[in-house]
């Protein structure tokens, strides 16, 4: 059987890979070691020697020439976790180390969590609940728009807002979206209108963000763009916090008190304690929880699982990763 090491930290491997997912990948290659963290590892390299297939999550350590030389036998890495730049490098790439990712898994629980957002933000949820928390009574309650008729705004459609659009099918709403790498053919099949970003400010009552983190992207959404929204509407930002001008945000939803902003993401993360973001009532921030979280870790272990049994068997890999797609990972 094939050589195999788990390689990450101690914390994700009980997260990611549970009793069902270590004994099935026993059953396909022979983990010949306990568990290697990155301070085990830093101990000892030679527990690479025989290496041929890595698993791995959170706490991979970055494929140097030194690593590489300890692991001369290394074939492929299956990362039950999401972008894979922290760990490749020009030498990994080079000694060509076949990568696989569970990203795609990650992508289902935030999918899940946008969902559930984006139906509190049609019903105006969490603006009446801090207005009926500031009365000390029951808010008056009108222009709730619902989920018949009201209008979805999604910012950049990546594999996660993919997922969020075919959730929403099964409500009666208006999808729009902004996405210039979109054709108007893949957009009739995801039952959406492509428009202008602008123009997805304008008319959604809920505007939800998933745009990766990239040079071309950073600062994308500004102020003006908080500023058009409708009365009482919502925006969710699960994806990167540097795609939006923080202080220019603030500054909006200062002015804009009806408006709500859910950010699972912010520009620094923690946010700085002296950040206004914590003391305004309109916003929500979240530790990152609309990622993967408890058991849903399971789920990129399965993953990869399934992944090494592909790998195994020699046949196509579904979820691998190449240098020109991590260019574009956020």
């Amino acid at each position: 059987m094939r050589k195999a090491l788990y390689l990450l930290g101690s914390e994700a491997y009980e997260m990611i890979y549970g009793p069902d997912e270590r004994r099935d990948i026993s059953a396909l290659v022979d983990v010949y070691a306990p568990l290697v963290t990155p301070s085990s590892l830093a101990r000892d390299m030679g527990v690479l020697k025989d290496a041929e297939v890595v698993m791995s999550g959170w706490g991979m350590v970055r494929m140097t020439e030194a690593f590489l030389k300890a692991a001369p036998n290394l074939k492929a890495v299956f990362y039950g976790s999401g972008s894979v730049k922290s760990f490749v490098t020009d030498a990994s790439w080079g000694r060509g180390v076949i990568v696989c990712s569970a990203w795609a898994a990650n992508a289902v629980p935030v999918a899940e969590y946008t969902l559930s957002q984006i139906l509190l933000g049609l019903k105006r949820c969490w603006y009446y609940a801090r207005e009926s928390k500031r009365l000390r009574t029951y808010a008056r309650v009108r222009g709730v728009v619902g989920a018949y008729g009201g209008v979805v705004g999604i910012v950049s459609l990546g594999r996660i807002a993919q997922l969020v659009c075919e959730h929403l099918r099964r409500f009666d709403v208006k999808v729009i979206a902004y996405d210039p790498f979109m054709g108007e053919e893949e957009a009739r099949r995801l039952g959406i209108e492509l428009c202008g970003l602008d123009e997805v400010f304008e008319r959604g009552d809920v505007v939800s963000l998933h745009t990766p983190d990239l040079p071309e992207t950073r600062g994308l959404i500004k102020g003006k763009h908080l500023s058009s929204m409708k009365q009482c509407a919502t925006f969710i930002n699960t994806a990167r916090g540097a795609v939006v001008q923080e202080g220019e945000m603030i500054e909006a939803l200062t002015q804009r008190t009806d408006l709500t902003a859910i950010l699972d993401v912010t520009g620094r993360e923690p946010t700085e304690a002296d950040s206004p973001l914590w003391d305004m009532a309109n916003v929500v921030v979240t530790p990152h929880i609309a990622g993967s979280q408890g058991m849903e870790c399971r789920r990129m272990g399965r993953y990869m699982v399934e992944e090494l049994g592909r790998y195994v068997k020699g046949e196509q890999l579904k979820w691998q990763v190449t240098q020109e797609m991590v260019g574009r990972m956020a």
